[in-house]
């Protein structure tokens, strides 16, 4: 299912006002107590809010984006904690991306994703996810990879139900998370979509102290949730 806003919505101020207005449309899953995940490293700071709102608690989810050798910024897929993998097949025969080529970036980026877990999480162990809602936020999604690895790596976790929400996202990628996840709610959904950052006045980049502080101060609370 795809829900998006009932809210007339052309723009966020920051990924903070985006949040709080995400964790509005959200209101009614408070009821489910879920955990509320980050993608770090923009998706935390809407998570935040979002989680402030439902008074949950907040972890982060670790995925990274593969980028093309030549077009990093364009994906062929993600990967997530657990040795979760999601490939974009498509795009990996239309790119002519070789075993070796896939091997190598999944590498480079494995060895990130460790050193991020170690950067934002410290020595604390993640949320439990077993029989929980479980709430995946971003600060938008654009091909949608990197969420798709995200709700694998949750239910591989053991979560119920998944619910991926965002402030933006192209309508045709919601659709296709939406035959993934339980539910998809995106706040935006434009036909006409470039990149996640159009539609924000201030996209600037999410630093790892950020990411950092505010899962500390989401832990404070929590540590009887933590397995």
């Amino acid at each position: 299912m795809v829900l998006s806003s009932e809210r007339v919505i052309s723009r966020f101020r920051d990924r903070r006002e985006a949040g709080r207005i995400l964790g509005e449309r959200l209101a009614a899953l408070g009821a489910e107590q879920p955990v509320v995940l980050g993608l770090p490293r923009g998706g935390v700071p809407v998570a935040a809010e979002v989680a402030r709102a439902l008074d949950a608690p907040l972890d982060v989810l670790l995925v990274r984006k593969l980028g093309l050798p030549l077009q990093p910024e364009l994906g062929f897929g993600a990967i997530g904690e657990g040795g979760v993998r999601v490939l974009d097949a498509d795009m990996v025969r239309r790119a002519r991306i070789t075993d070796a080529d896939i091997a190598a970036v999944e590498a480079r980026e494995r060895a990130e994703l460790v050193r991020r877990v170690r950067r934002y999480r410290g020595d604390r162990a993640p949320l439990s996810l077993a029989a929980r809602t479980v709430l995946i936020v971003d600060d938008g999604l654009a091909t949608g990879s990197t969420a798709r690895v995200a709700v694998n790596v949750a239910r591989a976790r053991g979560a119920r139900r998944v619910v991926v929400a965002v402030p933006v996202a192209p309508p045709e990628t919601a659709a296709r998370l939406a035959a993934q996840a339980d539910e998809v709610v995106s706040l935006i959904t434009p036909v006409r979509f470039l990149a996640v950052g159009e539609w924000y006045d201030d996209f600037e980049q999410t630093t790892d102290d950020e990411v950092a502080s505010l899962l500390q101060a989401g832990a404070r609370s929590e540590g009887a949730l933590r397995a």
